[in-house]
């Protein structure tokens, strides 16, 4: 019996952990283009970021004057960047707000410290593969928010399935449990 609360255990605090996750995304410049950042994709953002806390920028590509590369959705950046940085066009700007569970989590790394919800200021200015346009054409924010709730709603998707991998597994064990002590002799020495 100890065994099952403990597993029950187990699985509301991985679905509180996955729950708690909810990457903020707001779209601060809209841009209209054929082709939107997707998994798999080498991309190029500028970003600054600072801490939530105390609005204290922890870093920023364009202070080095060039923009930060990496392949989207293959765990080379921090989560809440994975799922933030999909769907955009070049030129695009959002700011995604990181909680801790998306970003470095309960450890500290570098000027960030451990538990720190994240702000991000970012931009896409190039896709490997994908012509840049000549010329960006802007719109207005509020068509923006289609697809801003796209991108919740993928992030929500993967929260979902988080939840149903959890519950899945927590399950798993309670039943092994269960079927483990049905046969188990009484000890009725103590």
């Amino acid at each position: 019996m100890q065994r099952l609360l403990f597993a029950l255990s187990l699985l509301a605090s991985a679905a509180m952990g996955v729950v708690g996750a909810e990457l903020g995304v707001e779209i601060t410049q809209a841009v209209e283009c054929e082709r939107r950042t997707q998994k798999g994709d080498t991309i190029e953002a500028h970003y600054r970021g600072t801490l939530a806390s105390n609005g204290e920028k922890f870093d920023a590509s364009y202070d080095r004057g060039r923009p930060f590369s990496f392949k989207l959705g293959t765990g080379q950046v921090i989560k809440g960047w994975d799922q933030g940085m999909e769907g955009l066009c070049i030129g695009e700007k959002r700011t995604l707000t990181v909680p801790p569970e998306l970003g470095y989590g309960n450890r500290g790394m570098g000027p960030i410290p451990a538990g720190s919800t994240l702000i991000f200021e970012v931009e896409i200015v190039g896709i490997k593969g994908v012509p840049t346009p000549e010329k960006i054409v802007t719109k207005p924010l509020s068509s923006a928010s289609s697809a801003a709730s796209e991108a919740t709603d993928k992030a929500s998707a993967g929260v979902a399935e988080g939840i149903a991998s959890a519950a899945s597994a927590a399950a798993k064990v309670a039943e092994t449990m269960l079927v483990d002590t049905d046969d188990v002799q009484e000890h009725n020495e103590l």
